[in-house]
């Protein structure tokens, strides 16, 4: 029986790019054999943060969690993560599968956290990535983290909006 085609946000953190594990990381989401359709370097304002741990609002380490995620506790430099979006049948669950457990320790070595997560003194979890745990998770996600336009495929419906009054950054040289 086919699986059904889904959507998943994976985030590598600003621990996984303070130690340079960007490459594996990727190689093994790689053997889920899903296609990526968007891919960017975010610095993360608080803003989003907030928005991406919004279910945590409520719990004690809410802020150190919300400074993990901007790159805060890992030194200027790693001030970044960086976002995709993946597309597969059942990519959701595929993701997950590779990531392991939210929680480094009693994640499977052979799983991205387990191999390369640890926990804080602090208890933060530095996990290395963020992946969706379901469709409506992962939908309200790529909205958050993407614009429609920085994803190849069109995954979900859009509309066009005309701002008189916006400004948009554009190059200050357009390429020849």
């Amino acid at each position: 029986m086919k699986g059904k085609t889904q959507y998943t946000l994976v985030v590598i953190k600003p621990d996984g790019l303070k130690k340079s594990l960007t490459g594996n990381i990727l190689t093994k989401i790689s053997e889920a054999r899903l296609r990526i359709i968007g891919a960017k370097v975010v610095r993360v304002n608080r803003e989003l943060a907030e928005k991406h741990y919004a279910h945590l609002k409520n719990e004690p380490f809410f802020d150190e969690v919300i400074k993990y995620l901007q790159g805060k506790l890992h030194g200027r430099e790693y001030e970044r993560v960086l976002a995709f979006v993946y597309q597969g049948e059942n990519a959701i669950e595929r993701v997950r599968s590779l990531a392991g457990t939210t929680n480094p320790e009693e994640a499977d070595a052979t799983t991205i956290r387990g191999a390369y997560g640890r926990i804080l003194t602090s208890g933060i979890y530095e996990n290395v990535i963020h992946c969706s745990a379901n469709e409506e998770e992962a939908e309200r996600e790529i909205k958050l983290w993407f614009r429609p336009n920085e994803i190849v495929d069109e995954i979900y419906p859009t509309k066009i909006v005309n701002k008189s009054n916006s400004e948009e950054r554009t190059w200050a040289e357009e390429p020849v």
